[in-house]
């Protein structure tokens, strides 16, 4: 899995290519953690390159999530493909996590 990151209008787009499951959500969520120290107030996860999200990588964003709803930060999950989408619906975090078709639809809502 690679994670890279860019900004645009001042908001961290976070680029994940690969599976997010047990071998790598540990990446992510060390990733996630240094954002959530920094008290980075929006982020948003583009989800383009990823196929496939396992129980461990839903945990990881769900801890992330909670660790920084108390300061008040967002998060915005956009480019599900089908597959991923489903995973979320399933287990109904779509009511809890903010989903997007694309990044500018994400930022946008990031924005308000």
């Amino acid at each position: 899995m690679q994670i890279t990151e860019r900004t645009e209008e001042t908001i961290p787009i976070i680029s994940i290519n690969g599976d997010i499951d047990l071998e790598n959500s540990p990446k992510l969520r060390d990733f996630l953690k240094t954002k959530a120290s920094q008290k980075t107030p929006r982020l948003l996860l583009d989800f383009a390159g990823v196929n496939y999200i396992d129980s461990s990588g839903l945990a990881t964003l769900i801890e992330y999530f909670q660790s920084v709803q108390g300061s008040g930060g967002k998060l915005a999950l956009a480019s599900l493909s089908p597959r991923v989408k489903n995973v979320f619906e399933i287990v109904r975090l779509e009511q809890i996590f903010s989903l997007y078709p694309d990044i500018p639809a994400a930022l946008a809502a990031l924005k308000t």
